[in-house]
């Protein structure tokens, strides 16, 4: 089953509201840029491949809709409009490339070139993820043997992409391969996107799936019932190390001790070359009540303090490979990076 998280349709950006799921599957035309933003920080789309795409979406959009034929007022309105989107979520490189490559294309002579040059833009980075993400999954599911027990952090999937996936994508392929396989997947607090979406998508696709709490993955890593683990990554550094959903650190440090093997899923738009390590990636703290509410529900005292960094970085020694569209990389990873990106 092919979802599609994100449509470009009729000069109009359609998503799925990632907010609503599992219990409602909500389509949301946005019509103006300033929703579209809006959907990226109430996490209604979200991943870092999907709110990249979402994002060059939403700067095509705003160029239909600024309302002058002179050029350079159009794109003194259209800078401030990719600031706007710039703003929106610090972490996830994606965007900030995204946002970076709708720049370039402002080409042509006039403001009705620039607006079919920024939408051609917009589908050819959508079409990029899919077939990054399908390419990297069919890779990646060389690494997993028949029979295997595959835990997950967070989400990863075509929710997450507006593609094929990452992580999830990779245990797809997998499975279409004729391996037979199962998920651990935890539930990702504080906004449950493993609860909500993870087993939702492997639900979709018939792939036998276990729920966990995120606190439960030692133990099973401890009994032997964990046979490799799978994430997907909101920024790579140059040097390997990995921005992921808040708790991977964690996840990685287990593996280690465990011995086994813990694998990092990402088409090289993830990849950020421009920084030498993790200590350079910024990370975004969001609001407090998402730990201290659940689905609106509050769980703790009124008035206490709270800390909510949605993401952590895993050091590259604890990553046994980053799977991308261009290849598998291992240790060296400034190495493989070369070869990847063909830079550094």
């Amino acid at each position: 089953m092919m979802l599609k998280a994100i449509e470009w349709i009729n000069g109009r950006l359609r998503i799925l509201d990632q907010s609503k799921l599992p219990h409602e599957q909500v389509m949301i035309d946005l019509d103006s840029y300033q929703e579209v933003v809006l959907a990226i920080e109430e996490m209604k789309v979200r991943g870092a491949p999907a709110i990249g795409v979402a994002a060059a979406y939403g700067i095509a959009l705003a160029a239909q809709n600024i309302e002058t034929a002179n050029k350079d007022e159009f794109l003194a309105q259209l800078s401030q409009i990719m600031q706007a989107f710039a703003a929106s979520r610090p972490t996830a490189v994606n965007l900030f490339r995204a946002i970076n490559r709708m720049q370039e294309a402002i080409t042509g002579n006039s403001v009705p070139e620039i607006r079919k040059a920024l939408v051609d833009k917009a589908e050819l980075i959508h079409q990029e993820e899919l077939e990054a993400t399908s390419r990297l999954s069919k890779l990646g599911a060389e690494l997993i043997k028949d029979g295997y027990t595959v835990l997950t952090h967070c989400n990863a999937g075509q929710l997450a992409t507006a593609g094929y996936g990452t992580a999830l994508g990779v245990i797809k392929a997998a499975k279409e391969q004729g391996k037979k396989l199962s998920v651990l997947a935890t539930e990702t607090r504080p906004l449950l996107q493993g609860a909500r979406l993870t087993v939702w998508e492997l639900k979709q696709e018939n792939i036998t799936v276990t729920l966990i709490t995120d606190s439960m993955a030692g133990y099973f890593m401890h009994r032997n019932q964990v046979d490799c683990v799978i994430v997907g990554a909101d920024r790579i550094a140059a040097n390997g190390d990995v921005a992921n959903k808040i708790g991977t650190y964690t996840m990685a440090v287990l593996a280690n001790e465990n011995k086994i093997p813990f694998y990092v899923a990402a088409p090289t738009s993830t990849i950020d070359i421009s920084i030498s390590s993790g200590d350079e990636i910024p990370i975004e703290e969001r609001n407090p009540e998402e730990v201290t509410h659940i689905q609106g529900v509050p769980i703790a005292p009124d008035g206490i303090k709270v800390a909510n960094p949605a993401f952590d970085v895993t050091p590259h020694n604890y990553v046994a490979a980053i799977i991308t569209e261009r290849g598998i990389m291992r240790e060296p990873y400034v190495e493989g990076m070369k070869k990847i990106t063909g830079k550094l």
